[in-house]
């Protein structure tokens, strides 16, 4: 059966590569852009089955005007892809507050708006799948990338409510947590000024091997888009979907961490309770 799509941050990387895919097999999309013309191959091909619509993620009024005129227009969508986003990479003191503001507003309240938009649609037509792209930065957390962790173990946190909240209404969700890939991501990372007194910091080593070759990328984008598409298409969708061998690793490596260090502390976690004997007395 052939489905209706909605995915934001089309231009590049995984939107477009979902874009691509979907319309190739014969699907609907409709597809939001912050670049004019970055989707013109595309529509050309595909103009009977592509919408493209010029949104900023962070126009609140905008979001929920595109959401309404895509239900509109289609009647049904069968999958949102929240996709729109973006990383910076510097330390908290060389941050700017308007940069803080920024990627909170994008990554986060971002696809929190679109989501809230969709959801009096989606209950109406009693279904549908929500594709939230986050991170392996959504469970773990690297140096230097503070801010755009607050962004996605936010984005989880909210993800992992909201299912509980809809899921009487048959609206299914599935968080995308791929590792390091070869897209545009790497390039269009925001990069703070420096502070030399972080020279030689494991902040800025990480941001020198980013940019300076020494970090290898192992992840194919397009075998990450093939993943995604497959698991939104299964007869139940995975809430979590961890891509690449490194993101495996590490999220691994923290959750056992995690573990570790809530074991060791048990007896003065579970210390902190009422007595059975204080409750009874109460």
């Amino acid at each position: 059966m052939t489905k209706t799509w909605l995915i934001t941050g089309a231009s590049s990387g995984f939107g477009r590569g979902m874009a691509e895919r979907l319309l190739a097999r014969g699907d609907q999309v409709i597809a939001t852009v912050r670049r004019q013309g970055s989707l013109d191959d595309l529509a050309a091909q595909y103009h009977d089955r592509l919408r493209v619509v010029y949104l900023d993620v962070t126009d609140t009024d905008g979001v929920q005007a595109a959401v309404n005129q895509a239900f509109a227009d289609f009647k049904r969508i069968d999958v949102i892809v929240s996709n729109a986003g973006y990383g910076i990479l510097g330390t908290v003191e060389e941050t700017s507050i308007d940069q803080m503001r920024d990627i909170i507003e994008t990554n986060l309240m971002g696809s929190m708006v679109l989501i809230k938009a969709a959801l009096p649609h989606l209950r109406a037509q009693g279904f549908g799948r929500i594709v939230q792209v986050s991170s392996e930065g959504g469970q773990i957390a690297y140096p230097g990338f503070s801010l755009y962790h607050a962004s996605k173990w936010g984005i989880e946190g909210f993800i992992e409510s909201l299912a509980k909240e809809v899921q009487p209404f048959d609206i299914d969700f599935m968080i995308v947590e791929p590792g390091p890939s070869r897209t545009a991501f790497v390039g269009s990372i925001v990069l703070p000024d420096p502070i030399s007194d972080y020279d030689g910091t494991p902040a800025h080593d990480l941001k020198d091997a980013a940019f300076g070759g020494g970090w290898v990328i192992k992840g194919d984008p397009d075998r990450m888009v093939d993943a995604m598409i497959t698991a939104a298409d299964a007869p139940v969708m995975p809430f979590r979907l961890l891509l690449g061998k490194d993101a495996y690793a590490g999220v691994h490596g923290a959750l056992s961490e995690r573990l570790a260090v809530l074991e060791a502390g048990r007896d003065v976690t579970e210390a902190a309770d009422f007595t059975e004997e204080e409750l009874a007395a109460m």
